[in-house]
């Protein structure tokens, strides 16, 4: 089943199998959002929750017990439920359960809000604590963004970078798929960064943005049509596109959390990064993508 949004600009799809945004298409019919072709990767837009890449040993332990759990978490693969829906909004929700507490002992609600307005689409998260003791968590986005969008004889190669505020930002490399942090290098974005394959070779580029906002935008010269999303007080965010495949889309993932440092003991309460929700207190974070 899916949710639609719809304006005089843009039409929004929203899966409610793990709250995915899955199409947003313009009045004059461009497809913004990659279709999920298995051939290059099979998704569109996953909820990453309640881990943010992956875990080292794909486990970690709690209170001496160990759990284990994927990629990314178990909230893509769930349903979630629309509590609420207007022709610009919807709101949709997943809570703990027996088979979710298997993986993660921890009660939670998590809510995706999306509200359209004009060109723009804002992705909201809201994590609630409804439990006595503390909630460990990690929370991000993995949306990803047809390149070409409007030209179709366009590559990835024609396609710019371009990150505000213009500056060198710290760059966090991984062995793949554990990040090393210990040896953060610099990547100089003070200028748009033409795109290439070479660019995603060791997997995901991620960025320390130190929580401040930050704005990536993808454009070409091809044509006046790109995305431009701002991520709001995100310690990270993550580019992303298959390697060598020539796939045509380009991840930009606002995280708030981060894959298992290559030194990871595996304590969840040691983990790089991790929120920390204090009993009955509630988590918000967003983004805003503008499409044109």
């Amino acid at each position: 089943m899916t949710v639609e949004l719809k304006n005089a600009y843009l039409t929004v799809k929203i899966n409610e199998a793990g709250a995915e945004l899955s199409s947003v298409k313009s009045a004059d019919g461009i497809e913004y959002m990659w279709q999920a072709n298995p051939k290059f990767w099979g998704r569109h837009a996953p909820v990453l929750f309640p881990i943010v890449g992956r875990l080292k040993d794909d486990q970690f332990t709690v209170a001496g017990q160990p759990y284990h759990m994927g990629q990314h978490g178990f909230a893509r693969d769930n349903d979630f439920t629309v509590i609420a829906h207007t022709d610009t909004s919807a709101t949709l929700e997943l809570t703990d359960s027996a088979a979710t507490r298997k993986m993660y002992p921890f009660a939670f609600r998590l809510r995706l809000i999306y509200t359209l307005k004009d060109h723009e689409l804002t992705v909201a998260y809201d994590v609630h604590n409804p439990a006595n003791q503390e909630l460990l968590f990690s929370i991000g986005g993995h949306p990803a963004f047809n390149v070409p969008l409007a030209d179709p004889a366009g590559r990835l190669e024609n396609y710019t970078l371009t990150v505000a505020p213009k500056q060198v930002y710290p760059h966090i490399p991984l062995q793949a798929p554990l990040n090393d942090a210990d040896n953060a290098d610099e990547l100089d974005l003070t200028k748009p960064l033409p795109l290439t394959r070479d660019f995603f070779k060791d997997d995901a580029v991620i960025l320390d943005l130190k929580h401040q906002e930050t704005t990536l935008m993808l454009s070409s010269d091809l044509d006046d049509h790109g995305v431009a999303m701002t991520i709001e007080d995100a310690p990270y965010v993550g580019t992303w596109s298959p390697y060598p495949a020539d796939a045509p889309f380009v991840c930009l993932e606002p995280w708030w959390g981060i894959a298992d440092n290559v030194h990871a003991d595996g304590q969840l309460s040691h983990k790089m990064a991790i929120n920390r929700l204090a009993a009955n207190q509630t988590f918000n974070a967003q983004y805003q993508v503008k499409f044109f």
